[in-house]
C-alpha cells in the first residue's frame, strides 16, 4: 500500500490578526463598514422572513398534518406549537450586537492572549466558497470561546457571519443569551426523542438557510466540548440535516469546513479536570461570567485557527450514493436515511474530524507535559526521586519533537529559538500544574483552598489530596491528549509488537486489530479502515527506524536496536487507557450488582478506583477520568460484554462477568509488560474474536 510522507504535507502560513488590534483604534473597527460578499450575490433574509419562510414550507404543512392524524389534535394547535417552537429557536442577527462583540472582544482577546494566528490562504479559500455554494463550517470545540472567536474572525476578514447551532444552557444567561441569539446563535434542545415536530421545524430552519444561502451554518461536529483534548465521536444528526439539500438535488453542491481551533492555554483546564472527576459543571448564568472576570489577569499564550480546504460534498459521494432514491418519494415527506446515507455519512465525518486534528497546532508543552505524565506515573511506580532534571526535560522533548514532525505533527516549535530558552517560555506559561525545585521539574498538587490558622494550610485527608493531584494530572492530560492523533496509529501498533508472541506480522496484525477495535470509542479511528491504520503505522515506524519489516516467507516485524526507546514512549501512551479499561472490566466483574444503571455506573467505579489508587494497586491517577471510563462501558456493550435491559430504572446495565473477566484477562496481560501467549488469548476467545472483527 503506497503511503505518502506525512512530513511532506504542505500547510498554510499563519498571521497574528491582533497585531492590528494592537495598534489602531478599537471603537474605529467595530463601527467600520461591513460589506460581506454572500452567496450568488443573494440579498440578506430579515430574521421573520426567514421564520416565514419555514413555518410556510412543505414539509412542515406535512407533518403538521401527520401529528394531527396521529394525536387527533387540531391542525391550528399544531401550527401554533411550531411557531412556538421556531420562535425559542430562531437567531435574530443585528448588526448592532455584533459591532458590540467585536469592540468587546477585542479588548479581551488582546488582555488573554500574546496572538491570534489564523492562516490566510484558507480565508480567502472559504470567502470564495461562500460565494459559490452554501458553507458548512465545522469547528473543533475545546472551550466556550470557539464560537464567539469564529464570528470574532469571520467579521475581522469581512465575510459573512455563521448562524451558529448552540444549546440550550445558554438560554439560562438572560441579558448573555439574547445577545448571543442577535450576534447568530440558534438554540437546540439537547435531545429531541420521538418529538416528530420539532425536529422537522430544525431541519427545515437548518436547510431553508443552506438551500438559499442566507448565511453558512455552522456547529460542531462533536456535539459538545471535549473536556479531555481528545476529539469525541461525531454526532451525525446536523450533517444529515446539512448534507440533504444536495441528495435531494436541491443545490448543486454543499462545501464543508474543517476548522482547527489550538489553545496554547486552555481556559477551562482546571474546571473539567474537576468536572471529569465528578464535581458538576457550573450553571451558565450571567453572573457567573462576571465572576469569572478574574481570568483577564492571567496569560494563556497564543490560539492558532486553520481553516481547512473546503470539503465537496458532491465530490466526497461520487461512487458512494446513488442519488436517484431520492426521486422516489416527494422530497417534502420525512425519511429515514437508508444504510447507504448513515454509511456515506458516518464516514465523511470521521473524514472531517481526522481532518481538524491533521490541522490541529500543538505547542512544545504538549510535548513536555506527555514526557512529564509518563515521568511522573513511572516516580509513582518506583518510588524514585520526584520530577526530571530540566537538562534531561528539555533533551528527551527535542527527540519527541523531531518523533512527531516525522509522523506528521504540525508543531509550533521556534527553530531560531535555542531548546532550553523554548521549553523555559512554556514551564513558565504552565506554571500552576508543576513547581521546579533545585533544577528537576515536576507536576504539582493542586494548591489547597486556604490556609485553616496563621500560617497553617487545613489538614487534608488521603481521599482528598488524591482528588486535588487527580486535578492537576488531569489537566496536563488535557494537553498531552491534543497529541494523541500523531502518536495513535503507532501506539496502538508498539503496543501490539509487545503483546503478541511472535514476530509474525498476521499475529501482531490480530493484536492491533483488537486494540484498535477496543478503543474504537476512546479515539477518532474510521470505520473498516482497520487494514489501511495498520499499514500506516508499519510505514511510520519502518521509516523512522524503529521497526524493520523481513519480507520472507512468513512475514515479520522486528525492533530496531535504535527502536526501543520510541516503543517505550509509544506502548507507554496507551499504558493508562489500557489500565482504565482493565479497572472497569474488573469493577463489573467484581462489584457491579443487578440493579446497576448507567446514571449509577461512574460514581460507583469512581468509589472503586479510588480505593485501589489510595491502596497502591493502580499507577495510573488518570484513570479517574470520568471520560475513559464512559468510553470503555460504550466498547464492552458495543462488544456485547454487558447490555441494557428493561429494569424498573431506565439504563439497568445486565454484566456478562464471564465474557468481562475474560476481557479483563487480556488487558491484564497487556498492562503488566508480561505478555506470553497473548495471541491464544485472543484467538481462543470468543468475546476477543469479536473485537478483532
Amino acid at each position: 500500500m503506497q503511503h505518502r510522507d506525512p512530513m511532506l504535507q504542505k500547510r498554510d502560513e499563519f498571521e497574528d490578526m491582533l497585531e492590528e488590534r494592537r495598534n489602531s483604534s478599537d471603537l474605529r473597527y467595530a463601527l467600520r463598514c461591513y460589506t460581506p460578499v454572500l452567496y450568488k450575490g443573494v440579498t440578506p433574509c430579515t430574521a421573520g422572513a426567514l421564520k416565514n419562510m419555514v413555518l410556510q414550507s412543505a414539509q412542515i404543512h406535512f407533518v403538521i398534518g401527520q401529528v394531527s392524524n396521529e394525536t387527533g389534535r387540531a391542525v391550528d394547535d399544531i401550527q401554533e406549537e411550531a411557531s412556538a417552537i421556531l420562535e425559542e429557536m430562531a437567531h435574530s442577527l443585528q448588526l448592532s450586537t455584533v459591532r458590540f462583540f467585536a469592540f468587546t472582544l477585542s479588548k479581551v482577546f488582546k488582555t488573554l492572549f500574546r496572538s491570534i494566528c489564523v492562516n490566510e490562504e484558507g480565508i480567502q479559500r472559504l470567502q470564495q466558497a461562500i460565494q459559490e455554494h452554501p458553507v458548512v463550517l465545522l469547528p473543533s470545540h475545546r472551550s466556550y470561546m470557539d464560537f464567539l472567536l469564529m464570528s470574532y474572525i469571520l467579521y475581522t476578514y469581512d465575510l459573512a457571519l455563521p448562524v451558529i447551532a448552540a444549546g440550550m444552557d445558554f438560554m439560562g444567561m438572560k441579558f448573555v443569551g439574547e445577545m448571543l441569539r442577535m450576534s447568530g446563535a440558534f438554540f437546540i434542545r439537547r435531545s429531541f426523542g420521538g418529538d416528530k415536530l420539532y425536529w422537522a421545524v430544525f431541519s427545515e430552519y437548518v436547510k431553508t438557510m443552506l438551500k438559499n444561502g442566507f448565511a453558512p451554518v455552522e456547529f460542531f461536529l462533536e456535539g459538545t466540548r471535549s473536556r479531555t483534548s481528545k476529539s469525541l465521536t461525531p454526532k451525525l444528526g446536523l450533517l444529515n440535516i446539512a448534507m440533504d439539500p444536495f441528495l435531494k438535488g436541491e443545490v448543486f453542491d454543499v462545501h464543508l469546513v474543517p476548522v482547527s481551533i489550538s489553545y496554547e492555554r486552555i481556559l477551562e483546564e482546571a474546571l473539567y479536570a474537576r468536572e471529569l472527576l465528578g464535581v458538576p459543571k457550573p450553571k451558565e448564568s450571567t453572573s457567573g461570567l462576571f465572576k469569572a472576570r478574574k481570568v483577564l489577569s492571567e496569560d494563556y499564550g497564543s490560539i492558532h485557527v486553520y481553516f481547512g480546504q473546503p470539503v465537496s460534498v458532491r465530490r466526497l459521494s461520487q461512487g458512494k450514493v446513488d442519488r436517484g432514491q431520492f426521486n422516489l418519494t416527494p422530497r417534502h415527506i420525512p425519511k429515514r436515511p437508508s444504510e447507504e446515507i448513515h454509511s456515506f455519512v458516518n464516514d465523511s465525518a470521521y473524514g472531517l474530524v481526522r481532518a481538524q486534528e491533521e490541522n490541529m497546532v500543538l505547542k512544545p508543552w504538549v510535548l513536555l507535559a506527555s514526557l512529564l505524565l509518563q515521568n511522573h506515573h513511572g516516580d509513582q511506580a518506583s518510588g524514585r526521586a520526584r520530577g526530571m532534571a530540566l537538562d534531561e526535560l528539555t533533551e528527551q522533548a527535542v527527540w519527541l519533537r523531531d518523533l512527531s514532525r516525522q509522523y506528521g505533527a504540525f508543531l509550533h516549535w521556534p527553530d531560531h529559538v535555542p531548546p532550553p530558552e523554548v521549553v523555559s517560555s512554556s514551564l513558565s506559561l504552565h506554571r500552576g500544574l508543576l513547581t521546579i525545585t533545585e533544577g528537576r521539574v515536576q507536576l504539582a498538587s493542586e494548591q489547597a483552598g486556604g490556609p485553616a490558622g496563621p500560617g497553617e494550610p487545613p489538614p487534608v485527608g488521603p481521599e482528598e489530596e488524591l482528588l486535588r493531584q487527580a486535578v492537576t494530572v488531569l489537566s496536563c492530560v488535557s494537553y498531552r491528549n491534543q497529541a494523541l492523533h500523531v502518536f495513535l496509529r503507532p501506539a496502538l501498533l508498539a503496543s501490539a509488537v509487545h503483546a503478541a508472541s511472535s514476530s509474525g506480522k498476521q499475529e501482531i496484525f490480530n493484536s492491533f486489530s483488537f486494540l484498535r477495535n477496543m478503543f474504537s470509542n476512546e479515539f477518532i479511528l474510521c470505520p473498516g479502515a482497520t487494514v489501511q491504520d495498520f499499514e500506516e503505522a508499519c510505514f511510520l515506524l519502518v521509516k523512522t527506524g524503529a521497526l524493520q519489516v523481513s519480507q520472507q516467507e512468513v512475514v515479520e516485524v522486528v525492533v530496531t536496536e535504535r527502536g526501543h526507546r520510541t516503543l517505550a514512549f509509544l506502548t507507554s501512551v496507551l499504558d493508562p487507557f489500557l489500565q482504565g479499561y482493565q479497572v472497569v472490566c474488573r469493577f463489573l466483574s467484581e462489584e457491579a450488582n443487578e440493579a446497576l444503571t448507567e446514571k449509577q455506573f461512574v460514581p460507583t467505579v469512581r468509589k472503586f478506583i479510588i480505593k485501589r489508587l489510595l491502596a497502591g494497586r493502580l499507577r495510573y491517577t488518570e484513570v479517574l477520568s470520568s471520560d475513559l471510563q464512559k468510553n470503555a462501558l460504550a466498547a464492552l456493550l458495543r462488544l456485547g460484554a454487558v447490555r441494557k435491559i428493561k429494569g424498573a430504572e431506565p439504563g439497568t446495565l445486565k454484566v456478562n462477568k464471564v465474557m468481562v473477566h475474560s476481557l479483563e484477562d487480556a488487558l491484564v496481560w497487556w498492562d503488566s509488560h508480561e505478555l506470553p501467549g497473548l495471541d491464544n488469548k485472543i484467538n481462543n476467545n470468543p468475546l476477543m474474536d469479536a473485537a478483532v472483527k
